[in-house]
């Protein structure tokens, strides 16, 4: 059985990177402008841990979902074998798996639809600096330390027959895990 592959056209592609920066604009000036002033705080605190459990999603995703589940092993297999093809979870799906994963459940157990928001905002914010990390490393030439060391990191990912180094914006979870 052949399994389809979501290899993106350009404009699929760059539409997928704008649908999130406009969701994380958008979800910003809400809370921003909306948001009680009191709950500033604490917004801002649900923001940041949302972004910094990015770091642990992006790797548990990475290790155990693209590397071990179907159909999403195959489509990872792809981005192996063609690192610079255009492929990408589409974005119906991720969107509607951030919302299923994330937004609801949060908002249900949180004290109010502040907090869910801004939990998703940060992690929406880490995953689109993951997706923008991500293409830099595959179709950026390097003038930064910082995304050399990734290219880095990132390229031996590619070249081993057995993957590890499942970090792309941090090696942090692979030291933890000892998969470096």
């Amino acid at each position: 059985m052949k399994i389809y592959i979501p290899t993106n056209s350009k404009l699929m592609y760059i539409a997928d990177l704008l649908f999130y920066g406009i969701t994380i604009l958008v979800l910003s000036v809400f809370l921003l402008f909306a948001a009680p002033r009191n709950q500033a705080l604490g917004l801002s605190l649900l923001i940041l841990c949302g972004l910094l459990s990015w770091t642990g999603l992006e790797y548990l995703i990475h290790r155990f979902i693209l590397h071990g589940v179907l159909p999403f092993e195959r489509w990872h297999q792809e981005h192996h074998r063609f690192p610079s093809a255009l492929i990408r979870t589409p974005t119906i799906l991720s969107a509607s798996l951030i919302l299923l994963l994330v937004f609801f459940p949060i908002s249900l157990f949180s004290e109010n639809v502040w907090q869910a928001c801004a939990l998703t905002l940060g992690l929406l914010a880490g995953y689109f600096t993951y997706s923008m990390t991500h293409h830099a490393i595959h179709h950026w030439h390097a003038n930064s330390t910082w995304l050399k060391r990734r290219q880095e990191w990132h390229g031996l990912h590619h070249d081993l027959d057995e993957p590890r180094r499942y970090g792309v914006t941090s090696e942090f979870w692979d030291w933890i895990f000892r998969s470096r």
